[in-house]
């Protein structure tokens, strides 16, 4: 019975709208990209247990489009996010962001952010990276993807989604994990961080941090760099001086715009090297 009423709930779970509820009031500086020549909006993914709601942009001619991940942030797939698929999408892309806590709860309409951390905490890395390459295959099945030409990014919770999933599948040609936490205790639901795949991995990222960042200790990304030399992966890691956590969301009050529009040319700069 269980289980059915999670089928269920899964499969009538819908995007954000706007912006999530705890990061409001939304600052000035916030980008907006319109759909024009393009298909963008919600779709289903069909997953292991159901199907999940995810935001998906594309060049509205064309096909065999590069797939671009994009992974959301501790608040869900709401309007940056979003806009941040069309934003590929005008670049050629065929961006795609799965909402990943939707078994879990609705982040988007919570208030608090420490009402959202017990619910993402809940979240098995198991069944993201299982979720994800279940959207890599619909993309390619439905939506007129490249499954050879595949990349991820994402930003937050979903930065270090971005170095696990480029580790879990080397089919990935490149991603740019965005301030993604590296270092973590070892729990039942989250077992390796992305330090601990380091050595091993094949996927070239390249990540994006903030010498500011108050949650993520530069030791840490130093711990990072390291352990990445003995990789066949090369890997690269920027850090920003001068940025805090979250410095590429335009719509909060760490957006530094100088630093997200270098982050944006150097991810385009890193994907077009490795080939997507």
């Amino acid at each position: 019975m269980k289980e059915i009423t999670r089928r269920n709930f899964i499969a009538t779970a819908t995007l954000a709208t706007g912006f999530a509820l705890a990061v409001q009031p939304v600052t000035a500086k916030v980008i907006t990209t319109d759909t024009q020549g393009l298909i963008a909006g919600a779709v289903k993914i069909p997953v292991a247990d159901g199907e999940i709601p995810a935001y998906r942009a594309q060049p509205a001619t064309g096909e065999n489009f590069p797939i671009v991940l994009v992974i959301q942030e501790i608040f869900g797939v709401h309007e940056h996010i979003q806009d941040v698929t069309r934003r590929f999408a005008k670049l050629g892309y065929l961006a795609i962001a799965p909402e990943l806590f939707v078994r879990q709860g609705d982040v988007s309409k919570l208030s608090n952010v420490d009402e959202i951390r017990p619910i993402v905490a809940k979240v098995p890395d198991t069944q993201v990276l299982s979720d994800l390459d279940a959207t890599v295959a619909w993309a390619a099945k439905s939506a007129k993807g490249n499954a050879d030409r595949v990349g991820i990014t994402g930003f937050c919770w979903g930065g270090r989604i971005t170095w696990l999933y480029s580790a879990h599948n080397p089919q990935v040609k490149a991603g740019v994990a965005w301030y993604g936490r590296l270092v973590g205790n070892a729990t039942e639901l989250q077992p390796t961080h992305p330090v601990d795949i380091a050595s091993k991995l094949t996927v070239p990222v390249l990540g994006l941090y903030g010498g500011k960042d108050t949650g993520i200790p530069l030791d840490t990304v130093e711990q990072m760099r390291e352990r990445l030399k003995s990789s066949s992966s090369k890997s690269q890691i920027i850090v920003y001086p001068d940025a805090p956590h979250a410095f590429y969301a335009d719509y909060r009050p760490s957006y530094r715009e100088k630093e997200a529009k270098d982050g944006w040319k150097r991810l385009q700069a890193w994907f077009k090297q490795h080939g997507l």
